[in-house]
């Protein structure tokens, strides 16, 4: 009678395991030649993690607060400067497809990511820009999306319900990367500018940008930190930014041997 308990309890701890094994899915093997694996850990992240979604509803939960209190001071033509891409757009899918490719970043397949319109929306973005929009703060869109895909961006951003996404509220790229100079176009509106939010720091200020160094980048931070989670709402992403083409000096023309090489020579490590 004992041994048939065992052979009884057995019998229902093994099943289940088998069925789990059965119904679990399939992983798809990477080659390790693949030279977008680096990216795999962060999108992962991005796309998978509770935290992720909780540091961008932090960020739009502050940006909230902020524009709430510019608002109860009485401040004139108040303004939102926001960037698109990881800041309202979720682009994680297009790094997913580099990643289970094993193909770079490339204008023309990024052309068609923006053209397919299929971006999901950065979680607390809409929520945000439609609390702002009711009421009435203006909202500017500076991105570095070529301007050629104006038309599936202003798509993209109705089908998600994001207000006032037209074609005098959006500032793609034409001829730079630098944003100061849409930046510039937006203050001379008459608008006053009460928060900039984005994934790279560039979004706020060009002195983040290029040629700025990793050391620089996290010095300028003395010069304007007061103004972080204040004027400059960050949100973000691991995936790719700035801070990435810091580490490669933004040169553009290395293997992916080399890359790799460069990333582990910026990594710490404990010496055991």
């Amino acid at each position: 009678m004992f041994k048939q308990k065992i052979s009884q309890h057995a019998v229902y701890t093994i099943i289940p395991a088998f069925l789990l094994l059965g119904c679990a899915p399939q992983a798809e093997k990477l080659e390790n030649t693949n030279s977008q694996r680096h990216l795999l850990q962060a999108t992962l992240y991005a796309q998978s993690s509770a935290e992720y979604e909780a540091l961008c509803l932090q960020a739009y939960t502050l940006a909230k607060i902020q524009m709430k209190k510019s608002l109860a001071a009485g401040i004139e033509n108040p303004a939102v400067v926001l960037d698109l891409d990881e800041t309202i757009l979720d682009n994680s899918p297009y790094t997913g497809w580099q990643i289970k490719s094993g193909n770079s970043y490339k204008s023309d397949t990024w052309a068609g990511w923006v053209s397919a319109a299929e971006a999901e929306a950065i979680p607390g973005s809409i929520e945000f820009l439609q609390w702002a929009d009711s009421n009435e703060v203006k909202l500017f869109y500076i991105s570095n999306r070529k301007a050629d895909g104006l038309a599936p961006t202003i798509k993209n951003l109705k089908n998600l319900k994001a207000p006032q996404a037209d074609s005098s509220h959006i500032y793609l790229r034409t001829t730079t990367s630098d944003k100061s100079k849409r930046r510039a176009a937006v203050d001379s509106l008459g608008v006053n500018v009460v928060l900039y939010i984005g994934d790279n720091l560039g979004d706020y200020s060009e002195i983040w940008d290029k040629p700025a160094g990793v050391k620089n980048r996290k010095e300028f931070l003395v010069i304007q930190g007061a103004d972080i989670g204040t004027k400059y709402i960050s949100l973000p992403n691991p995936m790719y930014g700035t801070w990435e083409g810091a580490l490669f000096n933004y040169d553009s023309s290395l293997s992916g041997e080399q890359l790799d090489s460069l990333r582990l020579l910026h990594l710490r490590a404990w010496d055991p």
